[in-house]
């Protein structure tokens, strides 16, 4: 028998409880042996609720017990849940957790206190909800090196860019429909403003690169001044906008950045609609491969967490070899990093074609079916630090620019 405890018992935490329990004969033969909660942490109490069998309001009762094998902490936030998963693997107990805030904030010192003890740390839930992403990269890429992965990591920002396009809603009409579906907290700023899906490409880029990769240090810009015009100019180019995750290989740099971009057609993240998420992988031998699912919910995101337990109990005393190193990476400036770049002018494009060709170069002029008194244009691939000083120099009113995703 395996002996596990949940920490917390909220969303996820009762999503683990009723993954295990409808499924338990399966996982039991997954596991070969039975799986077990023996206890669920939580200070609340949840009358007339079966999990009350096992409820304690005591972490010691859980880390002092020997017979717990495995720690799943999905109570979110950095404390107390360093403090607990830290105590955990030190008493030598393998954790798995959804927790995406931790993992890109101590991951590296958590996976190096599991290896010492030869136990495990696992986090796959933490990136893309219910998508198996991090499992694949570990397990079935080793053979390669990954040059790029490109993600919709968010579902929340990726339900409002789908409203606003296919629909023409406005910004706030569609963050507060999400918010009414459930799809968006009262306070959207973590999704809205991209700090949730720049944890996940952290955590991603640190996996792939070995090192520490800080969030802080990746530049990340929301979804919150992507307007109705912006839509429209990406209908009339035949492309779409979305909040993406990136981190790319470029030489022996690596570079990451979230934000909004326009995306062509033919781009394999195109369709990805709704609060569905997905990942585009390159690997130099592989190719390319996509990761499609959903991203978030109670039962997607627990199917994940269990998988990690599932795994973890087949490796008991046996670590997976999972590991980045806590030396940080640093990552190579976002103003050397060559794109194109859509941009919005105030005015028309006779009165000021000459000199956006004089500043920019060749570009190609958009103009967009309900937008008036501006147009729109789009820049050959350059260095953001060199358009940067273009923008600068132009003598029109730049409205707004948004990066295009090749």
């Amino acid at each position: 028998m395996v002996n596990i405890a949940v920490l917390g018992y909220g969303t996820v935490g009762s999503g683990v409880v009723e993954v295990i329990r409808t499924n338990q004969k399966l996982i039991d033969q997954r596991v070969g042996e039975e799986l077990r909660i023996k206890y669920v942490l939580d200070l609340k109490e949840f009358p007339g609720d079966p999990v009350n069998e096992v409820l304690t309001h005591d972490f010691e009762q859980v880390v002092g017990d020997e017979d717990v094998k495995i720690v799943v902490e999905v109570m979110g936030g950095i404390e107390p849940a360093y403090t607990f998963v830290k105590r955990c693997l030190e008493a030598g107990k393998s954790v798995a957790t959804s927790n995406k805030a931790l993992v890109a904030k101590h991951g590296a010192e958590l996976l190096k206190i599991a290896k010492e003890k030869n136990i495990n740390f696992l986090f796959e839930a933490s990136v893309g909800g219910g998508i198996p992403i991090l499992r694949p990269l570990h397990s079935s890429l080793t053979g390669d090196e990954i040059e790029e992965i490109t993600g919709i990591l968010n579902g929340t920002t990726n339900y409002m860019m789908t409203k606003m396009f296919y629909e023409g809603a406005d910004y706030d009409e569609v963050l507060k429909e999400a918010q009414e579906n459930g799809y968006a907290e009262r306070n959207p700023e973590a999704d809205v403003e991209g700090h949730d899906a720049c944890r996940k490409i952290a955590i991603l880029s640190s996996i792939i690169s070995g090192h520490q990769v800080d969030f802080e240090d990746i530049y990340c810009e929301g979804i919150t001044k992507i307007t109705t015009e912006d839509m429209k100019y990406a209908k009339a180019m035949g492309m779409t906008i979305k909040l993406l995750a990136s981190c790319k290989r470029e030489g022996d740099k690596l570079n990451a950045i979230v934000c909004p971009c326009l995306l062509r057609g033919e781009h394999p993240l195109f369709s990805v609609n709704g609060v569905f998420n997905s990942v585009f992988v390159h690997g130099n031998m592989l190719g390319d491969a996509m990761f499609y699912g959903s991203g978030a919910g109670k039962l997607p995101t627990a199917s994940a967490v269990v998988g990690d337990i599932v795994e973890e109990a087949k490796n008991l005393d046996r670590n997976l070899g999972v590991m980045w190193s806590a030396d940080k990476l640093v990552l190579e400036d976002k103003n050397d990093v060559s794109r194109r770049f859509f941009v919005r002018v105030e005015g028309s494009v006779d009165e000021w074609q000459e000199q956006i060709i004089n500043a920019f170069g060749m570009v190609q002029f958009v103009k967009a079916e309900g937008v008036d008194g501006e147009f729109g244009f789009v820049t050959e691939k350059m260095p953001e630090g060199v358009y940067e000083e273009k923008a600068k120099e132009c003598p029109a009113v730049i409205k707004a620019m948004i990066r295009v995703e090749d």
